[in-house]
């Protein structure tokens, strides 16, 4: 690693203007002024430099010396990792608290791995043994819930000239590798520049939903594992919270959770709570398989931007191991902006909303590093990396646009609802302005559960939709005014609104809802619909039908445990719905 010394020449608010000496390159990571404050080169011109500092840069004055370190950004990825609370550039925030207190001083760079910290290392293979890039020479018990493979690093392959088991620090050296070109001592870490994606042996096609227990995504907008979701909304729509149930609840191995230029409040909220969440997988913590990452909205920019560079390199860190991935970036609205921040610093021609002309090419840069396939290394099974993105658009206006570049890149639209939030209806997701592009894989996985649960969603879809219809002449003519059919039909989407969409996060049962009683509950909503819908044409009055007891029953039925009640409540739709086509002499 070769360093260049310059100075600096201009300072306008984050970004630092350095002339060298001889050229430096793009994308090496500098030490600014003689606070040495952490920067990354953004632009060339000549032997002038453009440095996008990640720290503020008050009290910096031009003729100060700067240091490009000949290192481009980089994420350490070893044991260490799992569990840990870090910055937008993979500082440990517990650590800079224990160092400099609650008010971190500038200047102050940590190892992002701790370098003192032993962990118990079992070799999986012998001297002797062939490996390549990717294979998994041994496994650290990193925590209860969380093994941790140590990899060959991609690009390497060869020999195993000796390794050795014990208890070494992420520095050590645990064996060596006979290569091509000489022998290469292996260590327990490695690093990877954040913004070049790790390599992947084979793309796969998404064969496997990503299940939350939150029974609007699972039913009605699921995410296949490996896919990419948008989920914008307005203040108040419920982004971070439905973020947070789908990192508590999904099938997901490990978490990764991005605060990208989120308010302090919030991601306090969330580094003092998601800790102490269970895990409903191994009844531990929730953080022994999550890595979170905080950049609040008040740190510079740069580092809100390399954040989410960070957080994804670090999931697809695990994805090479072989687990399945899923990555909550709150919010991606938050990183654009941070870029158009650097874009008019950098005095680019805006485009769109004062957005950079790169802006769609960016955010494809980050989508597309999503997906599912075979690893790197010989003989290696699958791993899978889903990332869910929130998008906070001004006003709640998705015709902004990093949210109409955003839907170019993403396989489904989870759309937040200020009316439905206002109405208290929880998560927030609007049925009709939302879709998915993975059903084909969601109805092979859930055809096996209920053959006829595509046919129940496509019906409860089409009701839901039907009653929108209706409720805009209602609104003008009044509900009773309507033919008793088409009430029928508002009744039916009440039910499956209030019964079924709404789930609320704090309830002890239905916070989370399985699979199978998703599909019984989806089931005996239609059920209900096609049991009454004849009463209804012959003449039965719709007041009759909505005082049935098991109207309110079915509406109850989602804070019910277990799929028996639901069964019970399937037989008495029957039983009412006969003593109404008998007191009516409807025959059936």
């Amino acid at each position: 690693m070769s360093t260049i010394v310059g100075t600096i020449e201009r300072i306008n608010g984050s970004l630092i203007v350095a002339h060298f000496d001889e050229a430096p390159k793009i994308g090496d990571l500098t030490e600014v002024g003689d606070l040495r404050l952490m920067g990354e080169i953004v632009r060339l011109s000549g032997e002038t430099a453009y440095i996008q500092c990640f720290e503020a840069t008050s009290g910096l004055m031009p003729g100060e010396p700067v240091t490009d370190l000949g290192v481009p950004l980089v994420a350490e990825l070893g044991p260490g990792l799992m569990g840990r609370i870090v910055d937008g550039v993979q500082r440990s925030e517990t650590e800079l608290w224990e160092l400099t207190g609650p008010f971190v001083s500038r200047g102050t760079n940590i190892d992002p791995l701790n370098r003192g910290a032993k962990w118990k290392f079992e070799a999986k293979v012998k001297p002797g043994d062939k490996v390549e890039g990717g294979n998994v020479i041994g496994v650290v018990q990193e925590t209860v819930s969380f093994e941790h493979r140590v990899m060959v690093p991609p690009g390497q392959s060869g020999t195993i000239k000796s390794i050795k088991s014990g208890e070494f620090t992420v520095e050590d050296v645990i064996g060596e590798l006979e290569t091509s070109s000489g022998v290469v001592p292996l260590k327990m870490m490695q690093t990877w520049p954040v913004r070049i994606p790790r390599p992947i042996k084979e793309r796969l096609p998404l064969e496997m939903p990503l299940m939350t227990g939150q029974r609007v995504i699972d039913t009605f907008f699921p995410v296949a594992k490996g896919g990419a979701v948008a989920i914008p909304g307005g203040f108040g729509t419920g982004k971070t919270v439905t973020l947070q149930q789908v990192a508590k609840w999904s099938d997901a191995d490990i978490i990764i959770y991005i605060g990208c230029g989120e308010r302090g409040n919030e991601m306090a909220d969330v580094v003092a709570h998601f800790p102490e969440l269970e895990d409903p997988r191994s009844g531990r913590k929730l953080i022994e398989r999550t890595v979170i990452i905080a950049n609040v909205s008040n740190m510079p920019v740069s580092a809100r931007e390399a954040s989410i560079y960070m957080g994804v390199t670090i999931g697809e860190f695990y994805r090479d191991m072989g687990y399945d991935v899923a990555i909550m970036a709150d919010s991606t609205s938050r990183w654009a902006e941070a870029l158009r921040d650097i874009s008019g610093r950098l005095e680019e021609i805006p485009a769109e909303a004062g957005f950079p002309a790169y802006l769609s090419d960016r955010i494809a840069q980050i989508y597309e590093r999503t997906g599912r396939g075979v690893v790197m290394g010989e003989g290696r099974t699958l791993g899978s990396l889903t990332l869910i993105g929130a998008v906070s658009p001004p006003g709640g206006d998705f015709s902004e646009p990093v949210t109409t570049h955003t839907l170019r890149f993403i396989g489904t639209f989870w759309a937040l609802d200020t009316d439905l939030a206002y109405r208290r209806h929880f998560p927030a997701i609007n049925w009709l302005r939302s879709f998915t592009r993975y059903m084909d894989v969601s109805a092979r996985w859930w055809s096996k559960l209920d053959p006829e649960w595509e046919a129940s969603r496509s019906q409860a879809l089409r009701l839901l939709e039907e009653a929108s219809e209706v409720e805009e002449t209602a609104r003008i003519i009044g509900e009773k005014a309507l033919p008793d059919e088409q009430r029928l039909v508002l009744l039916l989407a009440e039910m499956l609104r209030e019964g079924f969409l709404v789930q609320s996060a704090f309830h002890e049962v239905d916070t989370y809802c399985e699979a199978e009683k998703q599909t019984a509950l989806l089931k005996v909503f239609i059920e209900f619909y096609s049991k009454v819908d004849p009463l209804v044409r012959a003449g039965v009055p719709i007041e009759m039908v909505r005082n049935m007891d098991v109207v309110t029953e079915l509406m109850r039925l989602k804070e019910r445990a277990g799929v028996e009640p639901i069964e019970e409540a399937s037989k008495a739709i029957l039983a009412q719905r006969d003593a109404l086509a008998e007191e009516y002499e409807v025959k059936l």
